[in-house]
């Protein structure tokens, strides 16, 4: 369970287990945006709460950033418009993934669970009738 906190925290490479290492975000997207974690090994890599060292989540490989793309691009739809509805959205998600809401984080979640965040999240904008983008790889 400890390893799990230490890769949920960014602190460890889910990849190769290794130790991450922190570094300026600058060496990533060529401006700095503050501080980051990365695994250079695995190029997976995540950023910070603004002003902190604290993670986002867990470090991404480029498969798992789309992944997280793609389920924030479906899941901020059902809270955005109204942003008091947030709290709510992610309870809701909690409740649906079977995990606690503490640790339901898009941040802290893998490649299968981002898919899941993805459909059951269409699933909800469907049945509320809510008009919502569709995602540019979904439309192939």
């Amino acid at each position: 369970m400890a390893n799990n906190l230490l890769i949920l925290t960014g602190k460890i490479c889910p990849y190769c287990g290794k130790d991450s290492e922190l570094i300026d975000s600058s060496e990533i997207y060529g401006t700095s945006y503050g501080p980051m974690y990365i695994c250079r090994d695995c190029d997976a890599y995540v950023g910070c709460y603004t002003g902190t060292t604290k993670a986002l989540g867990r470090l991404a490989n480029k498969e798992l950033r789309e992944a997280k793309k793609r389920a924030h691009h479906y899941l901020d739809q059902l809270w955005k418009p109204n942003k008091s509805k947030r709290y709510k959205t992610y309870s809701w998600l909690s409740n649906q993934l079977g995990i606690p809401r503490e640790i339901t984080h898009i941040g802290m979640s893998d490649v299968e669970q981002c898919n899941k965040i993805a459909e059951l999240s269409i699933v909800l904008l469907k049945e509320r009738h809510i008009d919502y983008a569709i995602w540019p790889e979904d439309m192939k």
